[in-house]
């Protein structure tokens, strides 16, 4: 009876013990703290490029396929107020007509800027931020966005999977304040 008892608590303490292995791994996430700040300076790389206005080197860091995707501001009624656009080319000419529009400053709050692995091979990325442009009929005012990014290792590279930018909208008033 004891050698049971004995080697069903040896069984259930092995067994706890790999559940806490496997939580902490889990809580760890699947990319290491180097591959973290690679995707960091890959968005800060991003927002340069970005304010620049240099549409090849955006081209170059997204994922070359007909699946990614840049989620934005439309300038055409018939496709909303915000639209996805799938591919290359369709990225390349939304980031075109929106730098021909006149100044875009991205300007993110990198102390909030968040970077997690969903898989050793794809992460997603959440930065607030404010945008300065006047791009379908913005009226070039800094207003806040979220930026979500998702990043796909490309070989030895990580490339934007998916872009997708968000309004945030204002506070809603109050009722007191709209009382008092």
């Amino acid at each position: 009876m004891q050698k049971m008892l004995l080697a069903a608590t040896f069984t259930l303490a092995t067994v706890f013990a790999g559940f806490a292995t496997v939580a902490s791994a889990t809580n760890q996430g699947p990319l290491d703290a180097r591959t973290i700040d690679t995707i960091e300076a890959r968005f800060s790389k991003l927002m340069e490029l970005a304010n620049k206005h240099d549409i090849k080197g955006l081209h170059t860091m997204f994922w070359q396929s007909p699946s990614a995707l840049l989620v934005a501001k439309s300038a055409i009624p018939s496709e909303g107020n915000w639209a996805g656009f799938w591919g290359n080319d369709a990225i390349d000419q939304k980031l075109h007509d929106i730098a021909a529009s006149g100044p875009v400053v991205l300007t993110p709050d990198l102390s909030k800027l968040k970077v997690v692995g969903l898989t050793p091979d794809i992460a997603e990325s959440y930065a607030p931020m404010n945008i300065t442009v006047s791009y379908a009929g913005q009226d070039g005012t800094p207003k806040p966005f979220l930026m979500i990014i998702n990043w796909k290792k490309i070989a030895k590279d990580w490339k934007v999977a998916s872009e997708i930018i968000l309004p945030v909208p204002p506070t809603p008033v109050s009722r007191d304040a709209q009382q008092g």
